[in-house]
């Protein structure tokens, strides 16, 4: 008996059927699949359309590691357990995310989708080029883009994506989630890699005391608890009110006939006793939005009865009012620095937007020609918002194009598209998602997927490019709104190029910083990635160029939130592609981005911040270059006053006699008189200058020792970042990471006390 069990029934168990590969549901759950498309375990839980199989990875890299000259190091290892052991449950909720990206990329550019998905193995599912399940472990994109030189023309191409998502700590002491792509992320990616390869007090301490994300002004309510007395409103500021709020939400969102919308409110604005309806909610919150530059406080009194009224009006009977009064909101909060209330605001706009149908365009026909575009415009205001706020915060949109029909093109009799702002904005604002989708939520990524994307940049360039650029070169044929709207979606498409070659940016920085020599420098200039870079640098440059030209013609006068986001990374790409050694004309164009901001900061907070960070990242990179221009000059003076005799030999290198700096020197930030730090500042710069050096004329912005310039003899060799490595964390260990803002250092107890 025992002998027909362990005949019959042990190969029974052993060689049971087994599949090639399980979807991915079936591998998060770790259930049984049966290798259909779609499975059975997905059909029964009604989610057939979830059902994608990624490509299997290979076990045998383990066995390629092992051939590596070193081990990697303790943080990728452990990185490499982490998503070993909870990978596929915390990347379980990805795929939600696919359908959208699928649909996006079929919506803009299907060429560009078969460029991308032919990057990758053949799999049953399609879209899968959006999964972040395909990528390689963190341990694998570190060993190949360090230790392994000798691989593949492939995996040469290959460069890491920053992975910086982080929990920030905004200005009331909580936490925030900040995604890879948003532009603070990217700040913290810069600053972590200048204070470890350039200095340790390279950002001045008034950019980072305060935190960038929420700034709005700490004061209380000027309306009493259920008080319904209606806000007087003065008939005289409707025109110049209404005239600001075109130009503020032009491009961004299209929710009223222009030429209707000035009257309407005139006459409304002379009721003696408004309505408590949507209509004067609506009416208020576009007199808010319109008096935020000008008469802050009216604005609030405003904004604060019509989100009350907003709140009493919402119910179950939702209608297009209401979507209009929440997307109003939302847009009010952005112009005030509530970043986190603006994300809120507009959820509730999104999910009362799909509770009327406004992504179905055959839905909004049944209303008749006029509000059939009136709903379309509402629904392309919402993508365009929704996908702006992602982009800007790095977290999932709200709204996709899996379920709509609402089309983001119009073309005229003779078949060319018609100059609508919108469909500009919202066909490049998909674009970007389609980048964060597919570059942000790899661990690496390879210059054919990057070809994908620039296939699609391209095409719109095609359409969008001139036509945007006549716009603005002729403000006095168009009204202030048009020009506007045509420098913020020019803006966002410069964003997407700065977006998608981001990541080879900072790989050319790291190397760059890491070697120093200038062979290394000319030699990348044949590179793919150093194109990239190079790309990223140009759409940065070129971003600034016309926003600073319009401040200049008074065009840009009221608030831009999406502008001053977008001038922020532009202004850091700047800052580190001067660091990088990129060209000393990023210098010029670093200081019209600062400048830029500079005028945006009269009325934004956020604008403000950003151009102390801006500063003080031009600052460092002067200081920077200045210490290897004066380094390399030392090397030849040594060099040609052996043949003359220039020098005496006991005076040849007279600034050796300073002090070196001991190695356990404590180069913390210290606290010193002004007039002592500018007084040393301009000790500095006047000997940088009679070494025949250029002095970037930059202002120094934080009150710290400047030490670390001295010329000693450490200071003239390569200097040890093991040293720094030390001092500062690993940099693989996203745990042991520089806090952005110094208020989570004190242990886990947070005391505002101090700060305020």
């Amino acid at each position: 008996m025992d002998a027909d069990h362990a005949s019959g029934w042990e190969p029974v168990r052993y060689i049971r059927s087994r599949i090639a590969n399980a979807c991915d549901g079936c591998k998060a759950r770790k259930v049984k699949c049966d290798g259909k498309l779609p499975c059975g375990f997905c059909v029964a839980r009604q989610r057939s359309h979830m059902c994608h199989y990624s490509p299997q990875r290979r076990r045998r890299e383990s066995q390629n590691q092992q051939k590596l000259p070193r081990s990697p190091p303790p943080s990728v290892r452990e990185s490499r357990d982490r998503s070993n052991r909870g990978g596929s449950s915390v990347r379980s909720p990805t795929p939600t995310q696919t359908p959208a990206s699928i649909a996006a990329l079929r919506r803009v550019s299907s060429v560009a989708g078969k460029a991308v998905s032919s990057t990758a193995p053949s799999s049953p599912a399609v879209g899968n080029d959006c999964r972040p399940d395909r990528l390689l472990s963190p341990s694998s994109a570190s060993a190949s883009a360090l230790h392994q030189p000798q691989e593949s023309s492939v995996a040469e191409d290959e460069t890491e994506v920053p992975r910086e998502a982080r929990l920030l700590c905004d200005a009331h002491g909580k936490l925030t989630f900040i995604g890879d792509c948003a532009p603070l992320s990217f700040f913290q990616s810069v600053r972590r890699l200048v204070t470890n390869r350039v200095g340790q007090n390279a950002f001045a301490p008034q950019t980072s005391r305060f935190s960038v994300l929420e700034n709005a002004a700490a004061r209380q309510s000027r309306r009493l608890p259920r008080d319904s007395r209606t806000p007087e409103v003065r008939p005289v500021d409707v025109a110049s009110a209404v005239s600001a709020y075109f130009s503020t939400t032009a491009s961004l969102v299209d929710l009223f006939d222009s030429s209707k919308l000035l009257d309407d409110l005139i006459i409304w604005a002379n009721i003696e006793q408004k309505p408590d309806n949507v209509a004067t909610t609506i009416h208020f919150l576009i007199l808010a939005i319109g008096l935020q530059a000008g008469d802050d406080v009216l604005s609030q009194q405003y904004f604060e009865y019509a989100r009350d009224l907003a709140y009493t009006d919402l119910s179950d009977s939702l209608g297009v009012e209401t979507v209009q009064a929440f997307i109003l909101v939302t847009v009010y909060m952005l112009c005030s620095c509530q970043i986190n209330g603006a994300f809120l605001f507009f959820g509730i706009a999104a999910r009362a937007a799909y509770s009327i149908g406004l992504h179905r365009t055959e839905v909004n026909a049944r209303f008749g020609q006029e509000i059939h575009r009136q709903r379309d415009k509402l629904w392309k205001s919402l993508r365009v918002l929704d996908l702006f706020l992602s982009s800007s915060m790095g977290r999932p949109p709200a709204t996709s194009d899996v379920d709509c029909t609402v089309p983001y093109r119009a073309v005229d009799a003779d078949g060319n598209e018609v100059l609508d702002l919108l469909n500009a904005s919202v066909q490049i604002l998909l674009i970007l998602e389609c980048i964060i989708l597919e570059i942000y939520s790899r661990k690496k990524i390879s210059m054919q997927l990057t070809e994908g994307i620039s296939i699609q940049l391209r095409d719109w360039s095609g359409r969008w490019l001139s036509r945007l650029k006549d716009v603005i070169a002729q403000p006095a044929t168009r009204n202030e709104a048009q020009v506007t709207g045509a420098c913020q979606v020019l803006s966002s498409y410069y964003y997407a190029v700065m977006l998608v070659s981001r990541p080879f940016l900072m790989y050319e920085l790291c190397q760059r910083l890491a070697d120093g020599s200038a062979a290394s420098t000319r030699q990348a200039l044949t590179s793919g990635r150093s194109k990239l870079a190079d790309a990223c640098i140009d759409a940065a440059s070129l971003m600034v160029d016309p926003v600073l030209d319009l401040i200049e013609r008074g065009v840009l006068k009221g608030k831009a939130p999406l502008l001053v986001s977008w001038l922020f990374s532009a202004s850091l790409v700047l800052g580190v592609g001067l660091l990088g050694g990129f060209g000393r004309i990023l210098e010029k164009y670093t200081r019209m981005s600062i400048q830029t901001m500079d005028h945006f900061a009269q009325s934004d907070a956020h604008a403000r911040q950003y151009s102390l960070i801006a500063q003080s990242l031009l600052t460092t990179a002067l200081e920077h270059l200045e210490r290897q221009d004066l380094q390399e000059r030392m090397r030849r003076t040594e060099n040609s006053s052996q043949l003359f005799g220039l020098v005496a030999p006991d005076a040849r290198s007279p600034l050796n006699k300073s002090p070196a700096l001991p190695r356990d020197v404590d180069l913390h930030v210290r606290t010193v008189d002004p007039a002592t730090a500018r007084s040393r500042a301009s000790l500095d710069r006047s000997l940088l200058q009679h070494q025949g050096l250029p002095s970037g004329p930059s202002p120094r912005l934080g009150e710290v020792d400047s030490v670390f310039l001295g010329l000693s003899d450490p200071m003239l060799h390569t200097p040890d970042t093991t040293y720094w490595d030390g001092i500062v964390g690993n940099d693989d260990d996203p745990n042991s990471a520089l806090n952005l803002f110094p208020l989570l250092e004190a242990g886990g107890g947070i005391d505002l006390a101090h700060w305020l």
